[in-house]
């Protein structure tokens, strides 16, 4: 895909609104102030933009921001926010490649105390590292909620059909307490369950404790997004990886349509 932007100067890693273009009314009898702008689809974070034919990326697509709109058919436009990969020392209009290589991570971790700031977040980091040294990950993102199952909802629904993440962990809260709503917060929103992921996890936890029978994590596909739920403590969280990590890669260039055989 290809698409053309107007560039500023800026700095490296400073992050940039990819606003919309202006174009003119399509309405003949409206009043000159009342255009319409392009709206780009919501681009996949980790996302490249390479200018021209070349394989240097200047910008990476890292999330997405609702700006107030100019235009007729909408009150505010979602717009993909760029951070700059290198320096740009002057304004410019030029074409980009629009190239994705690698996968996205998003993780979550639901905790009322690490929301208020009164527990570290080990958990969330961990599977960034784990995933991080097995997979290609293109771009990661951390996220730190309360166990407030409306917050969660949201939170998975942006990072999935907005964001488009390759893969989104949740760390926490899958155990039996009142405040445990990861679970069937997640489910609800799944197009397909993967119940081998919850076996291949339980089976792996039941060998260090019998204690991981309580768990009611679940794992599935949201849109194209691989979503698995995973315990909140980081010794859990990485027995949980080792278990389903040989089938993680194959899992996720067949969610993408990868036309391979299945091989043994």
């Amino acid at each position: 895909m290809t698409i053309s932007i107007h560039t500023k100067a800026c700095a490296a890693n400073e992050i940039l609104p990819l606003l919309p273009a202006q174009i003119k009314p399509s309405y003949p009898t409206l009043p000159a102030h009342e255009h319409e702008r392009f709206r780009l689809d919501p681009i996949a974070v980790g996302s490249t933009l390479c200018p021209g034919n070349q394989t240097e990326a200047i910008f990476q697509v890292v999330g997405h921001i609702l700006l107030p709109s100019q235009g007729i058919l909408a009150h505010a436009s979602l717009c993909p926010l760029l951070k700059a990969k290198k320096a740009l020392e002057d304004a410019r209009s030029q074409s980009f490649q629009l190239i994705k290589e690698g996968f996205s991570l998003a993780w979550i971790t639901l905790s009322d105390k690490g929301a208020l700031g009164k527990r570290e977040d080990t958990a969330g980091p961990l599977i960034a590292e784990i995933l991080g040294a097995t997979l290609p990950i293109c771009h990661s993102q951390g996220f730190l909620l309360p166990d407030e199952a409306i917050e969660l909802r949201s939170q998975l629904t942006y990072l999935a059909l907005t964001e488009r993440y390759d893969i989104i962990c949740t760390s926490g809260g899958t155990g039996l307490t009142a405040r445990d709503i990861t679970p069937e917060t997640t489910e609800r929103l799944l197009d397909r369950k993967l119940p081998g992921f919850v076996q291949a996890m339980m089976a792996k936890s039941l060998e260090k404790t019998p204690r991981a029978i309580l768990s009611r994590a679940c794992a599935g596909v949201i849109g194209e997004s691989l979503v698995l739920n995973l315990p909140g403590s980081a010794k859990a969280v990485r027995e949980n990886l080792e278990a389903i990590l040989p089938a993680l890669d194959h899992t996720l260039k067949k969610l993408h349509n990868d036309p391979s055989d299945c091989g043994a």
